[in-house]
């Protein structure tokens, strides 16, 4: 089992900046994969980006040159930078990370970009 648990989102105006969180414990050592999805209000859930232990870290085309998926092993956290916001990013972000029945999930965290 792991467990995820997101923080950092708010409500921002366009242009701006957020930085989500997502914190691990449980059986962290067979995390081998992470990735933000976010799920818009009558949307489906998307893939926002995601990082292997490979190195390698995918985007979303959407976000592509304003977010940076970051990770501090150190501490079993990862980070989403969220840069140069727009309304169509206002989502409920979520962490995930691989394993049975579709992987593990946290709660989510509200991301709303507004004037």
């Amino acid at each position: 089992q792991v467990q995820l648990e997101e923080s950092g989102g708010g409500l921002v105006q366009p242009g701006g900046s957020l930085r989500l969180s997502c914190a691990a414990s449980g059986r962290i050592f067979s995390i081998n994969a992470w990735a933000w999805y976010r799920q818009a209000p009558g949307k489906q859930r998307e893939l926002v980006a995601a990082t292997f232990n490979s190195g390698n870290t995918n985007y979303a085309d959407s976000v592509k040159g304003r977010f940076t998926f970051s990770r501090d092993s150190a501490v079993n956290k990862v980070y989403l930078q969220m840069n140069s916001l727009k309304a169509e990013d206002t989502a409920v972000y979520y962490c995930n990370v691989p394993g049975p029945n579709g992987g593990y999930w946290g709660q989510g965290t509200q991301v709303t970009v507004s004037s």
